[in-house]
């Protein structure tokens, strides 16, 4: 018997279970390979079909995984190797591994949630005057909740200047949004509508970086910075959001525009040194694209870093947020181009379960620079929000989502080229508030609901691998 056992314990357990695919396969796995979670999950709502996924969790690792390391003044955390201090946030690499480094040159992972703001609709307003009484005891209060639960900073489109109040804040960043400022105003000459927009807005999807107009707007957006150019806690800023940065921006710029826009003169321009003066749109190949989305984004980065070294050179840029799987995040020429300009590559990452490691090679091979995720979550269908807007994923339970973010996160540790990741958002919108913008309205977003409950099943798989994360590290950079 006791032979029949060794020689059972030596083969591979066959499993049966429903996989990612929807479909019962048997699956081989060794005695010693963990046994992870099967969430029930579908990309949105339209889906009507539930598919079971993998999640890795904390506790079904085959070992124990220590808790982070005591954390110095700005979070980072205490070595006895620390890297040189300049008193501001830094990138640096070493090992393999891309770290943020604090001002104290310590190693630093920006964990944080965007949109750290109280939400404005009546019920919210409400809420927040009945549970703080004040904007004031609500930063108090939340800022240390966040930290409780192992979050150190804020993402996009939060509160900074109320964040600054604090005597010791969070890590915090800036967005500010030169293209988004000047097209609003470019969409007046056109009456209110473009004759072909994409999701975004922008006319024929195009981002107008040739118009000599739009330099005035990146001074103006820009100028403001300067106020925080001394400030420690400030992590970097971003410039604009998701912006369309097409495949076949060539093509579109000859097809779409007027022969007097500068977009048309400054591609038509491209062309004919590139090509000759009788190329035209049958001559153009795939390699001219690339080339010219390398030209067409370059113009974008030189207005809008000049702009932000001038007002602020000691702070880092972190990017425009990329966000399309098939467009820039898949171009070599675009991040080639990014690596040049951004001290962090920042990406708003949707549409997949978990990140995908050769994906994130990519980015660092083509850019020479480390990544930060800066939007991703998951909705849960028990919040009681129809969870019909947005790109996250649709799940059964707050719980789920909890395994979702220990899921994801594990993947971008992984990675060596990962610095932080922001969840998105900070509470639910209300969706009664008519004013919010229609894609955001409806969701299971935060990781409060729009009377400041925290979504505790939730909060508590974010808490565990938060203050896990350096030990997490350790961890996968021995396997």
């Amino acid at each position: 018997m006791k032979i029949l056992f060794r020689i059972l314990s030596s083969l591979s357990l066959v499993c049966l279970y429903t996989n990612s695919l929807g479909a019962d396969t048997l699956h081989t796995r060794s005695l010693d390979e963990p046994v992870y979670r099967q969430v029930k999950a579908r990309p949105n709502a339209d889906s009507t079909t539930w598919k079971y996924y993998t999640a890795k969790t904390i506790d079904k690792l085959p070992e124990a995984i220590g808790r982070n390391p005591e954390a110095g003044s700005f979070g980072g955390w205490k070595t006895s190797a620390p890297f040189a201090a300049t008193g501001f946030y830094r990138v640096d690499k070493r090992n393999d591994r891309w770290w943020l480094v604090d001002p104290e040159g310590y190693p630093f992972i920006h964990r944080g949630v965007a949109v750290f703001r109280p939400g404005r609709s009546k019920l919210q307003a409400a809420s927040l005057r009945k549970k703080y009484g004040t904007r004031k005891n609500w930063v108090s209060r939340e800022s240390r909740f966040l930290l409780e639960n192992g979050f150190n900073g804020t993402g996009a489109w939060s509160d900074h200047d109320l964040i600054r109040e604090q005597q010791a804040p969070l890590a915090y960043t800036i967005i500010v949004n030169p293209m988004g400022n000047y097209k609003a105003d470019h969409l007046k000459r056109f009456n209110g509508k473009y004759e072909m927009a994409g999701w975004q807005g922008y006319r024929f999807d195009l981002i107008m970086v040739f118009d000599p107009e739009f330099d005035r707007y990146v001074e103006k957006a820009v100028e403001p910075i300067a106020r925080y150019r001394n400030d420690k806690y400030l992590l970097g800023y971003y410039t604009d959001n998701e912006l369309p940065w097409k495949n076949d921006a060539l093509d579109r710029h000859l097809k779409y525009l007027k022969p007097q826009e500068a977009g048309y003169q400054a591609a038509r321009k491209w062309l004919d040194e590139r090509k000759g003066k009788n190329a035209g749109l049958d001559d153009i190949t795939d390699e001219d694209r690339r080339a010219f989305t390398g030209f067409y984004f370059e113009t974008y980065m030189k207005k809008v870093v000049s702009a932000i070294r001038k007002q602020d050179p000691n702070h880092l840029y972190l990017g425009c947020r990329f966000n399309q799987e098939k467009e820039e995040l898949s171009n070599p020429e675009i991040f080639r181009i990014a690596g040049k300009y951004m001290d962090v590559v920042s990406i708003n990452h949707y549409r997949k379960w978990e990140p995908v490691q050769e994906i994130m090679a990519n980015w660092e091979a083509w850019s020479g620079k480390p990544f930060i995720i800066t939007e991703w979550y998951t909705k849960g269908e028990d919040s009681g929000l129809p969870n019909r807007t947005g790109a996250g994923w649709n799940v059964p339970t707050q719980q789920d989502r909890g395994y979702f973010y220990q899921n994801f996160t594990m993947e971008l540790i992984k990675s060596k080229s990962c610095v932080g990741w922001h969840w998105f958002t900070y509470q639910d919108n209300d969706p009664l508030d008519m004013t919010t913008d229609p894609s955001n309205r409806d969701s299971n977003k935060g990781i409060v609901d729009s009377r400041f409950s925290p979504y505790t099943p939730l909060i508590e798989q974010m808490n565990t691998l938060n203050h896990h994360t350096y030990g997490l590290i350790e961890y996968f950079d021995k396997q």
